[in-house]
């Protein structure tokens, strides 16, 4: 049966999942697709949507993104939002790079001054950023300091002077979670984390230096500083090997606990325990944690960043205004407030590859964009475009707040080795004037272009059915991978 069989159209770019797909859907799904996207959609990740569910305390609908794609428990490109007094809490609703995200920073600086030192630019980035799997960082964290981390996030990096106190305005939480507990962590989690603090990761993190090449609602582009033909530099990184353990750990007690608690569950990946049972909170408080981690993660990159740019300019920062656009979150579960039939709720939202998209009014937002909607960061692949977008009363209506985060694979790693060469994707984006430095070849095939969907359809369907609204376009100029 194909998917068109099995999908009711809502309307553009959106469908629905009849909640009798399976006995145990406690509602309906929502898909947010076009109909060209629909004929390579997964029956996997269609069947997660549904699993999701079949989930104690949902609410509204299971959601799916137009990056949509097979995850473990959540599809990647998955929201499910379960009611705070008796839902529950998943670490498959996050995955295991807690808080993966990307950060945007605006500058002065035109492309005729830039384009000239990019190779100058990405290897001074490459040297000044450590990256790869195993890459530890610059610093020597002291004995206890991670827990400051963990518990003051982005607000620790400022204090110890990575980068400027106003960065903090403009970061999702202000780059730091309150419920975060570092008592929940594990000593396990903490060492992994320790050498790997300031670091950019493996996979699809990156480094980008990027032109913005077209505005499309120039008083909203106005309103973020940003503007055609300068430079930004987009940061997309997470909270390494310590948010991946954190994920490990509570994954095993969560496979205990759904059985203890007696909880039904239609896939075993999805193992969750009740909101207000000790095992869920234990990992609320230990992903926020993690989450934390992250955020100082990108702001001592920013501030590394910044160094870079100040050794090749010879002028300082601030006389490249290089201050951040907004800084997102992807995999997360947040305790927010949404409309529900006219009713504000307490809801514990999960995205798991989705970033948040609030529309207008919402306090969440930093005040200088709240009454436009948080801006919304889709960064392309290697080669393709990123866009700057703004959250809408649409998403707030219809996904919780929430909207894609990049194009989504397409192909697994693996498959994209035995079809890409590295050496050949690196002198094909040469051939288009990009600039790619990589700890490896093989991680530069991994992330071909063509291991991705069509970043640019994802974003059509972002646009067509009002999750987001486009602000600006960016193109790449330079890259440096992990």
């Amino acid at each position: 049966m194909s998917m068109e069989e099995v999908l009711n159209k809502v309307r553009d770019c959106v469908w629905e999942l009849p909640s009798n797909y399976k006995k145990s859907m406690r509602v309906p799904g929502r898909i947010f697709l076009d109909d060209e996207a629909l004929k390579d959609l997964e029956k996997g990740a269609v069947d997660q949507v549904a699993n999701v569910a079949s989930l104690p305390g949902i609410q509204k609908f299971s959601i799916g993104l137009p990056d949509i794609h097979f995850g473990y428990g959540f599809s990647i490109g998955g929201v499910g939002a379960f009611s705070a007094r008796n839902g529950i809490i998943s670490p498959g609703g996050v995955g295991f790079d807690i808080n993966c995200g990307v950060r945007m920073v605006r500058t002065n600086l035109s492309e005729e001054e830039v384009r000239p030192k990019i190779k100058e630019i990405i290897d001074t980035l490459f040297r000044n950023v450590p990256s790869g799997v195993g890459s530890k960082g610059k610093i020597r964290l002291k004995k206890g300091q991670i827990d400051e981390v963990l518990t003051n996030g982005a607000e620790w990096a400022v204090e110890n002077d990575y980068g400027w106190e106003e960065d903090l305005e403009y970061l999702e939480e202000n780059g730091k979670m309150k419920e975060a507990n570092s008592d929940k962590v594990s000593e396990k989690a903490k060492k992994r984390g320790v050498p790997q603090l300031g670091t950019l990761g493996s996979g699809n993190h990156f480094l980008e230096v990027q032109k913005i090449e077209k505005i499309f609602e120039p008083e909203v582009a106005e309103k973020f500083a940003v503007e055609k033909g300068k430079i930004a530099i987009l940061i997309h990184t997470g909270s390494r090997g310590c948010g991946h353990q954190v994920c490990s750990d509570y994954l095993r007690i969560m496979d205990k606990a759904y059985k203890r608690h007696k909880i039904n569950i239609p896939d075993r990946q999805l193992a969750c325990a009740p909101v207000d049972s000790d095992e869920a909170q234990d990992y609320f408080q230990a992903m926020s944690a993690a989450a934390n981690y992250a955020w100082a993660n990108r702001q001592m990159i920013l501030h590394w960043v910044r160094e870079s740019f100040e050794q090749i300019f010879q002028k300082s920062a601030e006389d490249m205004g290089m201050s951040v656009v907004y800084d997102v979150a992807h995999n997360m579960a947040k305790k927010e407030v949404h409309e529900i039939k006219g009713r504000s709720k307490e809801l514990y939202v999960h995205r798991k590859g989705a970033t948040r998209s609030f529309g207008p009014g919402r306090k969440e937002i930093p005040s200088p964009y709240r009454k436009i909607g948080q801006p919304v960061l889709i960064p392309g692949t290697m080669g393709t475009s990123s866009y700057l977008l703004h959250g809408t009363q649409t998403a707030m209506d219809e996904t919780f707040g929430s909207t894609a985060h990049g194009a989504g694979r397409k192909m697994s790693r693996a498959g994209a080795k035995r079809k890409y060469r590295g050496e050949e994707i690196q002198k094909y984006l040469q051939k288009k004037g990009i600039i790619i430095k990589a700890t490896s070849m093989p991680v530069v095939a991994e992330e071909a272009p063509g291991a991705y969907k069509n970043v640019d359809e994802v974003i059509q369907t972002v646009e067509k059915s009002g999750i987001s609204k486009l602000v600006a376009q960016m193109v790449p100029l330079g890259v440096a991978k992990g």
